[in-house]
């Protein structure tokens, strides 16, 4: 096997070298069984264990209140973009969301095919670059939640404090920086996230929804789009992403063993001080979002030109530096740096910007 490079992917993104290892030896014989962890059955009592052990975990590491339920769901968290309108607010009834990216666009979209949706803040004319302070915007008192996407991939921003006051009944999508630091849950309605970024691989999407609202769900909707649903059968409705499952669990042990959240927190504090520094020090980088919005988990900076900007990322893949190419919609570089990315990748990421600008700039 080559020496293993440095991922900088937004997702799926890097796991902790330790739960890569565990999980190449448990998929061929889980637990000296003879057979490997996805041929287990999801109703045998060693995978219900697996199941079983993964939620304590998540609500350790965490400290998610008794009253909560914990899910995991499929379909990803853009299935989330529908299932919350779909359990929570019905035909006649209004929620507020916060624009501040693709991803929240694209929930708002999905949000208006079941009710009146009230946009009380965007930031899309300059670019998403930001995301609200306090004071401005405004919820209706008559919503039914108010909706925000905690952290955003694509333009490097993050909600540096939550909007806890704003309504009491709150809904987010912490996919890209869920377990980065502590949250207090209680203050939240109902929280999700795809795991391929900060829990594990692709296919599982974790949702924690307090125990009261799960009575919202209508009887009229699909049954396997209803939370109550997944709830009373204990994920287990339907054969449930195992493997996904499993890895998460895997995940919270290497959290729990390293520190937990607040160690975790402290540490990416660090690795991102580290690379703002970097494209503070020089005119050569630009950071994509505002200082006050910045984000600890996915970083965005552009160069002078897109051609020097192709060359940055082809030259740094070329020494072990990879998925540093930006989105799409604004070009550029993006390096994500979740918890499982090590320290070390961050500062040789720094070096070879320093190495580049000095040949380039």
């Amino acid at each position: 096997m080559p020496e293993r490079i440095y991922n900088f992917s937004p997702g799926p993104s890097v796991l902790p070298y330790p739960v890569l290892q565990q999980a190449a030896k448990d998929i061929v014989n889980f637990n000296d069984k003879g057979i490997g962890l996805i041929e287990l059955s999801h109703r045998s009592k060693e995978f219900m264990a697996v199941t079983e052990e993964t939620e304590q975990l998540i609500r350790e590491n965490m400290g998610i209140p008794t009253n909560y339920k914990v899910l995991f769901l499929q379909g990803g968290a853009s299935s989330q973009f529908f299932m919350v309108p779909m359990n929570l607010l019905g035909p006649g009834k209004k929620a507020t969301y916060l624009n501040t990216g693709v991803w929240s666009k694209k929930a708002i979209k999905e949000a208006k095919l079941f009710g009146q949706i009230e946009v009380a803040y965007s930031s899309e004319e300059v670019k998403f670059n930001r995301v609200p302070q306090a004071g401005e915007y405004s919820v209706d008192p008559g919503s039914e939640y108010l909706y925000f996407v905690s952290n955003n991939t694509i333009y490097g921003t993050q909600f540096q404090s939550f909007p806890v006051d704003k309504h009491p009944l709150l809904i987010s999508d912490m996919s890209s920086d869920i377990l980065s630091r502590p949250v207090d849950v209680s203050r939240f309605g109902l929280i999700f996230a795809g795991a391929q970024k900060n829990m594990g691989p692709a296919g599982v999407t974790v949702v924690i929804i307090r125990e009261d609202l799960l009575e919202r769900s209508p009887a009229n909707i699909p049954t396997m789009l209803s939370y109550k649903t997944h709830s009373d059968n204990g994920s287990m409705f339907n054969t449930p992403p195992c493997f996904a499952i499993y890895c998460v669990g895997l995940v919270m042990k290497w959290l729990k063993e390293n520190g937990g959240v607040a160690a975790m927190e402290k540490i990416n504090n660090e690795k991102a001080e580290l690379l703002y520094k970097a494209i503070d020090a020089t005119d050569f980088y630009r950071g994509h979002a505002e200082k006050a919005s910045r984000s600890k988990m996915n970083i965005s900076f552009n160069l002078p030109t897109p051609e020097l900007e192709k060359q940055f990322v082809a030259e740094a893949t070329a020494v072990g530096l990879d998925g540093l190419k930006g989105h799409r919609s604004i070009g550029g570089c993006r390096a994500s740096i979740y918890n499982a990315f090590p320290r070390e990748g961050v500062v040789r990421l720094v070096e070879f910007m320093a190495e580049f600008a000095k040949k380039n700039g």
